[in-house]
């Protein structure tokens, strides 16, 4: 069972001339593999796929892609999608084919809680996520919607390793290194204001001159 359904159409033809066609006319290209079975050329309609995918979850989530034209549906996961560079907006999207016992792999993305809360923030410390996102494994049909670290306790200083991080049940994450994913920072200095350096410079030198110019007279 999946909270997102897209209807597709058969894509007749390939090659660039016709995906920049197709993307023109409102649609995004789209390619359906995997699962033992042949390629899947496929077209969507741009909004409504945009539209889904603004839910964070739709990257993490198995999908279902009814193809017209086609028998039987596709349950699917999003392994690659290609975007414009200038408007960021989706170009291609590659799917890949599951059932929901297969073991996947995926990458989730982290979120950081209650770092209003920990000592550090409240000391100027900088939060600063290292790992945005996790590779994770899991089944297909509970593949977590993210990763959540608590950072209420942290001091300025500490870091949290992936060693250190609680995985929804189910999920787990293959490492050999204890990698950082969260450090808490000690804040920045201020920078000196150039101008207001050169500034000081200038009067610390008038001051000196006429120092100098002083003693002199007074010779």
């Amino acid at each position: 069972m999946t909270d997102y359904v897209l209807e597709a159409e058969l894509r007749e033809k390939t090659g660039k001339a016709e995906t920049r066609r197709l993307r023109r006319a409102g649609k995004i290209p789209a390619v359906i593999y995997g699962g033992g079975k042949q390629d899947l050329p496929i077209v969507l309609n741009y909004n409504d796929t945009a539209k889904m995918m603004k839910d964070e979850h739709f990257f993490t989530s198995m999908l279902e892609v009814n193809v017209k034209g086609s028998r039987g549906k596709n349950t699917v996961l999003l392994k690659d999608s290609q975007w414009d560079p200038i408007y960021d907006t989706p170009k291609h999207l590659d799917f890949f084919r599951v059932s929901s016992s297969d073991t996947v792999h995926v990458e989730v993305p982290v979120v950081a809680i209650n770092y209003e809360k920990c000592p550090g923030i409240s000391e100027g410390g900088l939060l600063d996520i290292v790992r945005h996102t996790l590779e994770v494994t899991s089944r297909a049909d509970a593949i977590p919607e993210h990763i959540e670290i608590d950072c209420s306790n942290l001091e300025i200083g500490d870091s949290v390793h992936i060693d250190d991080v609680t995985l929804p049940e189910g999920a787990s994450i293959v490492h050999d290194v204890n990698f950082t994913v969260i450090n808490l920072a000690a804040p920045k200095k201020a920078e000196p204001d150039a101008e207001a350096v050169e500034g000081a410079e200038a009067v610390e030198g008038a001051e000196e001159a006429g120092e100098e110019a002083t003693e002199s007279s007074e010779e």
